[in-house]
């Protein structure tokens, strides 16, 4: 796709009227707080660790107190993942009980034990003798060595604080929880979040953690496309970048492994199969958003969540619901870069680009 099938016209805001590609209608909405946390009986927490050689963090979404039903589709070369097999609709168990988001690479997996611990002394966890095991799928970005000790990564103490702090109203955004140490083709990359209510009721979201080896910008500058699929209004504070602006930006090459990770859910009652088949619609969103993406440095994995708190859809109405789960991961990929805070090696997407936000160059 070429650059010019993305620009904006100068001085007038980004964004996607109704009826643009992406099926945004006139008749959707985002939700209350415009996040996961939209889906009813979803929770999220974040936590972090900056300094002493820290650079990194955990993000937890937790399910309602019965589970939810859970799929996964892993696409790039190098993922960190956990539980993912059990996911497999061949496979037996149905509903998961958190999914942890975090850095540390494969070191950083032990993040997800200490949300395990929690959930078990909340007995929540699929029932065995003598107790229960909860289900905690996870997966990793790499941000080692990114606050100057590689060694220093998430672990169970940092899941748990990321399980203390889970709140149904926690919508931030930026470089927090598993964000803390994103990059996204140069610029600071981070947690994101958005969701959309669709004109029949039910609730569709994603929250996405961006650390992509690829760019998330056109040659101009703008998003590729998540603010292009943005509801009306969401994104109408952007602005064309100048000119000068990308012309000097000079994105410095990529040397370290990174990826892109997150979940994207809703309130209807999905299968597992189903779950995996909105997981994997997503990653079409995600490659709207960055390019290239799922490549040989990446680990990008997306899980698809079901709640159940609402009636299962017809053919007619999962379409809708795998159509929006698509845009709004490419929504919450803009997000997480817009939100993102600046530091050396990675600047802000507006530090690079203020006339984007109606700065002066």
């Amino acid at each position: 796709m070429t650059a010019a099938s993305h620009a904006q016209t100068a001085g007038t805001p980004a964004g996607t009227p109704a009826g643009a590609p992406g099926g945004t209608a006139a008749a959707m909405a985002a939700g209350r707080a415009n996040a996961l946390v939209d889906v009813a009986g979803l929770r999220v927490g974040h936590a972090e660790r900056v300094g002493d050689g820290y650079l990194t963090g955990t993000t937890v979404v937790l399910a309602p107190p019965e589970g939810m039903v859970a799929g996964v589709d892993v696409r790039g070369a190098a993922p960190g993942t956990r539980e993912t097999e059990l996911l497999d609709p061949r496979n037996l168990v149905e509903r998961v009980h958190a999914v942890v988001l975090t850095g540390g690479s494969a070191y950083g997996l032990s993040a997800a034990c200490g949300v395990m611990d929690r959930l078990a002394d909340a007995d929540a966890g699929f029932p065995v003798e003598g107790g229960v095991v909860p289900i905690v799928p996870a997966a990793v970005i790499y941000d080692l060595g990114r606050g100057g000790r590689l060694r220093a990564v998430p672990d169970g103490a940092l899941g748990a604080a990321a399980y203390d702090a889970a709140s149904a109203a926690e919508a931030r955004s930026g470089s927090v929880g598993a964000g803390t140490g994103a990059v996204a083709g140069g610029l600071a990359g981070g947690v994101g979040t958005a969701s959309v209510v669709l004109p029949w009721g039910a609730t569709v979201a994603a929250l996405v953690v961006v650390n992509a080896a690829g760019s998330v910008l056109d040659p101009g500058g703008a998003f590729l496309s998540g603010t292009r699929y943005g509801l009306p209004g969401e994104f109408g504070h952007l602005r064309e970048p100048l000119a000068e602006e990308a012309a000097a930006w000079r994105p410095p090459v990529v040397t370290s492994f990174n990826t892109t990770i997150g979940v994207v859910a809703t309130d209807l009652t999905l299968t597992k199969a189903q779950c995996g088949k909105l997981a994997g619609v997503a990653h079409d969103g995600l490659a709207r958003a960055i390019r290239p993406a799922h490549t040989m440095v990446d680990g990008d994995t997306i899980f698809g969540l079901a709640t159940c708190g609402g009636p299962a859809p017809g053919p007619d109405d999962l379409q809708d619901v795998l159509a929006a789960g698509a845009d709004v991961f490419s929504r919450a990929v803009a997000h997480a870069v817009l939100a993102a805070t600046g530091r050396d090696g990675a600047p802000a997407y507006l530090d690079v680009f203020p006339s984007a936000g109606g700065g002066v160059a």
